[in-house]
């Protein structure tokens, strides 16, 4: 049986007094697109934070591709990323950079590949999330959709193993939200990358994930399938479900 490419195992975070995650365990397979829900407040963002390296666990352990990584220097964990990519709830552009330099940002500073290859795969990864001829624009002059299609290819740029996903359709009308999952969806299709998708839109999560995983209060209250998520008994799990599918969302371009 293949090992899991990420594992948490009886991990444990607190801040202070409030505790974040308490003992929580899963595991996660080659090409499998999880997609994290759950309440404001109740480790979403955390999980992801542990697992690029930017908090340390205080208990438990966290397995990514076969290491252990607690403990890791900064220079293991500069390493690691190198096969990870991260699309942030804001996107996180740089500003001062155009689209083209954001995508190929990753390429100039951690691979010796000649500046006209370069260019090349960034056209293709634009043109692949929809962006073809945006090379010159700036993030400003971009909607917010678009900019998270740029955070999009900016992420498969160093053609990562594992990808995160920070609220990726946040923010977006429901065209725009459904076309962001349509790409999430096809990446993991065309590429066979294994996913976290931490999210309040459920019809996101439907849409883009194998298996769903609810927290609250620190722990994972459910785990199943999209067809045992939405069929569920589990009054949390359908209340939140509920409640999202039928809030009004903030609507930009």
């Amino acid at each position: 049986m293949a090992q899991p490419v990420i594992e948490f195992k009886d991990v444990s975070m607190a801040f202070g007094e409030k505790v974040v995650l308490d003992h929580v365990n899963f595991s996660i397979d080659k090409g499998e697109t999880v997609a994290i829900i759950g309440p404001s407040g109740t480790g979403k963002s955390t999980t992801l934070k542990l697992l690029i390296g930017l908090l340390e666990p205080m208990g438990g352990e966290i397995i990514i591709e076969g290491r252990t990584v607690n403990g890791f220097t900064e220079k293991q964990w500069n390493e690691l990323r190198l096969h990870m990519g991260m699309v942030f709830q804001y996107s996180a552009l740089f500003d001062f950079l155009t689209v083209e330099q954001n995508v190929a940002f990753g390429l100039r500073q951690h691979t010796h590949m000649q500046e006209a290859d370069i260019k090349v795969k960034v056209r293709r990864l634009l043109a692949s999330v929809g962006l073809s001829g945006s090379e010159l624009s700036y993030p400003a002059e971009l909607s917010g959709g678009m900019q998270k299609r740029v955070g999009l290819a900016r992420a498969l740029a160093l053609d990562p193993d594992i990808i995160l996903y920070d609220e990726p359709t946040a923010g977006l009308d429901p065209i725009m939200a459904s076309n962001i999952s349509q790409l999430i969806l096809d990446t993991k299709r065309q590429r066979g990358i294994t996913s976290i998708l931490v999210t309040h839109d459920m019809a996101s999560a439907f849409m883009c994930a194998d298996r769903i995983l609810m927290l609250d209060k620190g722990k994972i209250v459910f785990s199943g399938s999209v067809s045992e998520a939405r069929h569920t008994d589990q009054p949390l799990v359908r209340a939140f479900i509920r409640s999202d599918l039928y809030e009004d969302k903030p609507v930009k371009g």
